[in-house]
């Protein structure tokens, strides 16, 4: 299956196995609780997936890489402990608590909750020495004579003996108590994730037009070559910083996170030809409803590679700006929950101590999502923009010294309301303007579907459309796809949006 399907397989899972029945007792009992065991190729997300299931299910994660242990972290050190048997003392082995139990405690003290996910991965590539200890750990879920806390789950993942060469193999004892799942690289499923984590746009483009370069792992005259999911989103994040500091990557560069050459010179050329049709089609233009009609004539008379490039670059800056109206409407419904807390408590105490104590639990929220070393890196972005925005209501508040703070704070409050309102409409009129610009270029064209339908399947833009809706859109589907598909679309958005808890659509009031 691909990494989709198993992240809600996981999902599903870990549901049951946290499911209580009317007396508070696990349903199914921790004996029975097998280890979940993802096997799959290297850098398809694996790890990644971990993450975001805490995140959605709101419990701990504790992740290692099993190989870095050795016997003695894993199980812990031994001593002697006296002990009385049938009225005579013995000298008895124990052994202190293992590294990564410890761990498990740690993140049960830091964070308060009971329940999460130990994710121990490269499980099958330990040394002969860790070995048995790790067989009897998934099987009875102990490190020596100590038990993993009820309420955590244990999540395994490992490659394929094709991938690595140090691969264990697993005897029927042992997978006979675990829940296998493989999972298989898979574009379509990573390109929805990667539209949401914002993916860099010349490389969605790319693998658009060369789906067959996404993942590749070869045996070559140097030793093995490949290209994973991890090396296209690292190569992301360092593109996006070249060009905010103003860098060129270039093939050396491209070569560095595609370790397969072909397919690099191949990138590398291509993030040339990008750049091109950046400064040539000029999208900021286009999106702003000014592009000149010679932009349109070039356009319709380019390849069809060129064509789906320029698709890419505008569908880029599209998700950027629903990205953004997205950010703005979640954060204006963190502000929103803070406030009504703070109306709440009015009249015992003042609302600037209200807030003081509001900013100092989002404080914390932040301070425990980096100890924990948190990827959530979306959800760190919006609690430190909620933070800055209480402290300048906090700011003003204390500034102004109001005889009535909690209009002063409603006022405010309709200030970040505006903001929200205004990132909408810029993307509104983006999307118009975008669909206006080719109907006058690529008018009734195939590269029309496949633009309506890359937005239906944008998290962002999807949201956008679902939430606000556009007019544009709509026609054009009708127009193109011969059919009233307007109701089918919004239930495919509403289905995708399902997932978060948007607030666009409902009215903020204090």
């Amino acid at each position: 299956m691909n990494i989709k399907r198993a992240k809600q397989e996981i999902i599903n899972t870990v549901r049951a196995y946290l499911a209580k029945d009317e007396f508070g007792a696990y349903r199914i009992p921790a004996v029975r609780q097998r280890p979940i065991l993802l096997m799959g190729p290297p850098g398809i997300g694996k790890t990644q997936i971990m993450e975001q299931i805490a995140n959605e299910l709101d419990i701990d994660l504790v992740a290692y890489t099993i190989t870095h242990h050795t016997r003695q972290s894993a199980l812990g050190l031994p001593f002697i402990e006296h002990r009385s048997f049938g009225g005579r003392e013995y000298a008895v082995t124990e052994y202190t608590m293992s590294e990564i139990l410890a761990a498990v405690w740690q993140a049960m003290e830091r964070s308060g909750r009971k329940e999460g996910i130990l994710f121990l991965d490269e499980v099958n590539c330990i040394s002969e020495t860790l070995a048995p200890m790790m067989l009897q750990f998934l099987q009875c879920k102990t490190f020596g004579n100590q038990r993993l806390p009820e309420g955590w789950i244990i999540a395994a993942a490992g490659n394929p003996p094709e991938y690595n060469k140090s691969v264990r193999e697993f005897d029927v004892v042992t997978l006979d108590r675990v829940k296998r799942i493989d999972v298989k690289e898979d574009y379509a499923a990573w390109k929805e994730y990667a539209l949401r984590r914002g993916i860099h746009g010349a490389i969605l483009s790319y693998l658009d037009i060369r789906k067959d370069h996404f993942y590749k792992v070869e045996a070559g005259p140097e030793g093995m070559q490949f290209v994973t999911a991890r090396g296209w989103e690292d190569l992301s994040e360092i593109l996006h910083t070249y060009e905010a500091l103003g860098l060129t990557a270039d093939r050396e560069v491209v070569g560095q996170y595609l370790q397969m050459p072909a397919i690099a010179k191949d990138f590398a050329n291509y993030l040339e030809l990008y750049a091109k049709y950046r400064r040539v089609y000029r999208v900021e233009e286009i999106l702003n409803g000014s592009w000149e009609a010679l932009r349109a004539r070039e356009l319709a008379a380019a390849p069809f590679d060129e064509k789906l490039s320029v698709l890419g670059l505008v569908l880029s800056r599209l998700n950027e700006s629903a990205r953004a109206a997205w950010q703005l409407d979640q954060l204006a419904g963190l502000v929103h929950e803070s406030l009504l807390r703070v109306k709440a408590a009015l009249g015992q105490t003042p609302a600037a101590q209200i807030l003081t104590a509001e900013l100092a639990g989002l404080d914390r929220q932040i301070a425990a999502k980096k100890e924990a070393g948190s990827a959530d890196r979306q959800g760190m972005q919006l609690l430190n923009q909620a933070a800055r925005t209480l402290e300048g209501y906090l700011h003003t508040l204390e500034l102004e010294a109001p005889a009535e703070p909690f209009d002063r704070l409603k006022e405010l409050f309709a200030e970040t309301l505006e903001q929200r309102a205004a990132a909408a409409d810029e993307t509104g009129s983006y999307l118009a303007n975008a669909f206006a610009f080719l109907d006058e270029s690529l008018p009734g064209s195939q590269e029309l579907v496949i633009f309506a339908t890359e937005l239906t399947t944008g998290f962002y833009t999807s949201w956008y459309i679902e939430t606000f809706g556009c007019e544009a859109y709509f026609a054009h589907n009708k127009d193109l796809l011969f059919a009233d598909t307007e109701n089918a679309l919004l239930g495919e958005i509403a289905a995708a949006r399902a997932a978060q808890n948007g607030t666009a659509g409902e009215e903020l009031t204090l």
